[in-house]
Formats: structure tokens, sequence, C-alpha cells
């Protein structure tokens, strides 16, 4: 029994556990890669099943598709994650991810007293922005927000 050089749409699709939408997805933002045969059908090199299972374990951790993408830039053309790879990128996400954890945790405490409440306690809520005061500050639920200065490094939202 041959192991084929290149696996079909379908058949990564099939091996990844990855829709053939996301897979084509992903090919449109250049996170994986195909050649096209004669027919104008995609081919995969083997080695692309890595390279979607660093992508999946990275969105499922929380790691935009954005960083994702840069991540896999830094390595040489074609090439799939190593072990070292995912070690040295994934430690780069580290500070990312701590910044989402602080952030729910504190969406946490800040929402235990609205559990159940149904906004009985409108006078000590720490959501609560009367007037819409907070509406200097910027857009979106700015007391859920965990600022960047509270936090001490830069960090996307």
């Amino acid at each position: 029994m041959t192991i084929a050089k290149e696996l079909t749409v379908g058949q990564l699709s099939a091996r990844s556990g990855v829709a053939v939408t996301a897979l084509h997805f992903y090919e449109e933002k250049g996170l994986i890669r195909s050649r096209r045969t004669p027919g104008n059908q995609r081919r995969y090199p083997r080695d692309t099943l890595r390279r979607v299972a660093f992508i999946r374990v990275a969105q499922r951790v929380g790691i935009p598709l954005r960083m994702v993408g840069e991540a896999l830039a830094t390595l040489p053309e074609g090439r799939a994650p190593t072990r070292e790879d995912w070690e040295r990128l994934s430690s780069g996400w580290r500070a990312e991810l701590d910044a989402r954890i602080e952030q729910l945790v504190k969406l946490r405490d800040d929402l235990s007293d609205c559990i159940g409440c149904g906004c009985l306690s409108i006078d000590r809520c720490v959501l609560r922005n009367p007037d819409d005061r907070l509406g200097a500050d910027g857009s979106g639920p700015r007391r859920l927000l965990v600022r960047e200065a509270e936090a001490g490094s830069p960090r996307r939202r």
C-alpha cells in the first residue's frame, strides 16, 4: 500500500475533520496552499494535515486566524509546523491568552451579582452606566473590557 503524497480537498477534510468550506477559507486566507491539477482540482501536500491541526488547536484556544497566519508566515515556505515551531509560536501567544483569561475572570466576578438578579440590584450594579457617562471613553461595554493600562501590556480587543 502506497501513501499518496497529495490529498484531494475531500480527503483532507475527512482526515482533518474540517469542513471543505473551512479548508477553502483557510486557503483563501493563505493559511494553507494547494496546487491545481490540469482539471482545476485542488491537491494538497500531505503535510497540510499538520498545518490544519495547528490552525485548529490555535483556534480552539482562542487565537484569531490573523495571528495564526502571522505565525505560519514565519515558517519556511511550504513546511508544516514541527513540535519546536509549536513551542516557539505558542509561547508568543501566552500573553494574549493570559489577558483573555484575566478579562474572563473579571467578567465572571463582575457578573456574579447579576445571576438571578433581574436587575434588582441596579443601585449597586458594577455594569450600570447612568446617562451614558462612559460613552466618552469609547464604544462597547466599557466596564467589561479590561483596559490596556490596567493590564500593563498592549493587546487586541
